[in-house]
C-alpha cells in the first residue's frame, strides 16, 4: 500500500462536486460499478440514510464512496431488516493498486462502528472482472444472498 499520511474523505460539497463527477474508473469496469453522477442523484432521493464521501491524497481526488446507513434491505419479505454498508466505491483509473479502496472499506467501517454497527454489507457483480476478489481479501464473506444480479457480502466485527 503507498497511501500517504494526507489521505482523507471529504463530505461532498458545491466546492469539490466537480471533482466527484470527474472521476473515472478503467473502462472495464464501467459495467461493475455505477458512475458518481448516479450515485449522487442517488443519494439525494435516500437523504439520511446516503453518506457520499470524497478519498482525497492531499488535494488529488482519488476516488469516491457511499455508503448507506440504517436501509430496509428487504422490506417486502422483513420489514426489521435493517442494513448499513458500502454502496458504491469508485477509484480513479489511475489511482488504483495503491490502498485507496482499502482504506475507502476502512473509512466505511470506522463510521459504522461510530454509530453502533457490528456488520458492515457490500454488494459486487460475479465474475472475474467483479470486484469479489478484493471483498473478499479485506474479510468480506458471501451470505448466500443475491440483490438483484450482485452478489452480498457482510464484514462483522
Amino acid at each position: 500500500m503507498t497511501t500517504s499520511p494526507s489521505l482523507r474523505i471529504e463530505k461532498i460539497t458545491l466546492a469539490n462536486v466537480d471533482a466527484a463527477l470527474a472521476l473515472r474508473v478503467h473502462p472495464h469496469q464501467e459495467n461493475n460499478v455505477a458512475p458518481v453522477e448516479r450515485s449522487l442523484a442517488e443519494a439525494y432521493a435516500a437523504g439520511e440514510a446516503a453518506w457520499p464521501r470524497l478519498i482525497l491524497d492531499g488535494d488529488r481526488t482519488v476516488g469516491f464512496l457511499m455508503a448507506f446507513l440504517d436501509l430496509p434491505w428487504n422490506p417486502d419479505a422483513d420489514p426489521a431488516d435493517r442494513r448499513s454498508g458500502l454502496w458504491r466505491l469508485n477509484i480513479a483509473a489511475d489511482a488504483q493498486g495503491k490502498g485507496y479502496g482499502r482504506f475507502a472499506v476502512q473509512a466505511v467501517r470506522d463510521e459504522l462502528r461510530r454509530r453502533g454497527a457490528s456488520r458492515m454489507y457490500v454488494t459486487w457483480e460475479p465474475g472475474g472482472d467483479g470486484p469479489g476478489a478484493f471483498y473478499e481479501r479485506l474479510g468480506f464473506r458471501p451470505t448466500g444472498e443475491v440483490s438483484g444480479r450482485q452478489t452480498v457480502g457482510v464484514l462483522e466485527w
